[in-house]
């Protein structure tokens, strides 16, 4: 068979695994040199393939790449642009084709979430209109955890991680002030639609914390919410409120919403934290702390979940796999086959059945009260928070590295990208 190049590239927001991805893709490519030749990557995502701005990552190190496996963040930009449709903006897409073909490009991986994984099945769907012989691979990635036909997304294990840690450290420091200070402290995590990164504030609980988690599947109910957290401060002397950016009204409206729009066209949210904590204050008159994780749980390497790393790195593997077996328009997928000891295997979904679908927090995994996790959803979420996958340390920081980048010479006129 001919060798053909591949590219690459990471969407959306990043995370603190996403490179382990890149890894496990570049790598197992430099394994097949005789089927795969050079990775590419698109410098800031899929504007890099629409741009013609790509990066030869055949001119890295292997120890560089390797070294992505403990690097946080995109380590080739990302973007967050979503392709319009077909019909929409047909030329798009025909631009990346055009792309694909001058650089010889026979292998497309795209590293993202529910948005990347339509655009890669629309290019998969294009390629084979025009003849061009393109095997789309989509490499799941969100913290989000919203990905259908997959157990869990590479990026969420480290988020809860870092989110059950923030809420079981925070909430001591507020145990030790309650007695004259602070009585209630309010976590807001991401999670738009799906309230899995708060449920993993819930492991917490399992240490005596007392805490309370507002669901972006339970519509927000202020007296019963309120009425919780009098009934935790009066018995513990505190609370730890861990509130999904995603919490809504029973209209449907966003305790955070901003009236903008991010570039997906979803609602700009955030501010739910002190929405919250304000309305604890007034009605209770309790006083508060409130913090947003933020960037800072979805970048936060030194404390990756050991287990989410090696999906992580896995999924990229097996992505390459698929595409040398043949395989097109499809995503590596983790198959949970035992809960304790945890186990799992590697299998694969189609694109059609995953693009533009969510997955939700399973009612059953949430407390009969709305405010807590059952059983089964701690029984989900323990074995994706396991062991500890340190980076390198110098001078009292973690070593991370930064690729060189280096352009690959352009073929083609400019291309005027859409705003």
């Amino acid at each position: 068979m001919p060798t053909l190049n591949a590219f690459y590239a990471q969407s959306g927001g990043v995370t603190s695994v996403i490179n382990a991805s890149a890894a496990g893709v570049i790598e197992t490519a430099r394994r097949h040199a005789d089927r795969i030749g050079t990775v590419y990557a698109g410098r800031n995502g899929i504007l890099g393939a629409l741009a013609e701005d790509l990066i030869d990552t055949g001119l890295e190190s292997a120890a560089a790449i390797a070294a992505l496996r403990t690097t946080p963040a995109g380590a080739f930009g990302s973007c967050r642009y979503k392709l319009k449709s077909l019909e929409k903006n047909r030329r798009e897409y025909e631009r990346l084709i055009e792309v694909f073909k001058a650089h010889g490009i026979g292998y497309f991986f795209y590293n993202g979430g529910g948005d990347s994984a339509d655009t890669c099945f629309k290019v998969s769907q294009l390629s084979q209109s025009m003849g061009y012989p393109l095997q789309a691979i989509h490499v799941p990635k969100t913290i989000d955890n919203d990905l259908p036909l997959t157990d869990c997304c590479p990026g969420f294990g480290s988020v809860a991680k870092y989110v059950a840690v923030s809420t079981l450290e925070a909430s001591l420091d507020v145990r030790s002030m309650a007695a004259t200070s602070t009585k209630v402290f309010v976590l807001e995590v991401m999670g738009r639609h799906a309230g899995w990164i708060a449920a993993a504030g819930g492991l917490a609980a399992d240490h005596g914390i007392p805490v309370v988690i507002l669901f972006p599947e339970i519509p927000f109910d202020q007296p019963a919410f309120l009425a919780r957290v009098d009934a935790l401060v009066k018995h513990h002397g505190y609370c730890t409120v861990v509130v999904s950016e995603g919490a809504h009204h029973p209209d449907g409206s966003f305790l955070a919403e901003q009236g903008s729009k991010d570039a997906f066209g979803h609602a700009q949210l955030g501010g739910a934290a002190p929405v919250v904590a304000q309305m604890v204050k007034e009605a209770l008159g309790y006083k508060f702390h409130w913090a947003v994780a933020d960037y800072l749980q979805r970048s936060a390497r030194h404390i990756a979940s050991a287990a989410d790393a090696r999906q992580a790195y896995e999924l990229g593997q097996r992505a390459v796999e698929l595409a040398l077996e043949g395989k097109n328009a499809v995503m590596p997928t983790v198959e949970r086959t035992s809960d304790s000891p945890y186990e799992y295997r590697i299998g694969s979904a189609p694109l059609d059945q995953v693009a533009n679908a969510e997955k939700f927090m399973p009612r059953d995994y949430i407390s009969a009260d709305g405010y807590g996790i059952s059983d089964k959803g701690r029984a989900y979420l323990l074995p994706l928070i396991q062991g500890e996958d340190y980076p390198a340390y110098r001078d009292g920081l973690p070593v991370y590295v930064t690729l060189q980048n280096h352009p690959v010479a352009k073929k083609l006129p400019a291309f005027e990208i859409a705003k």
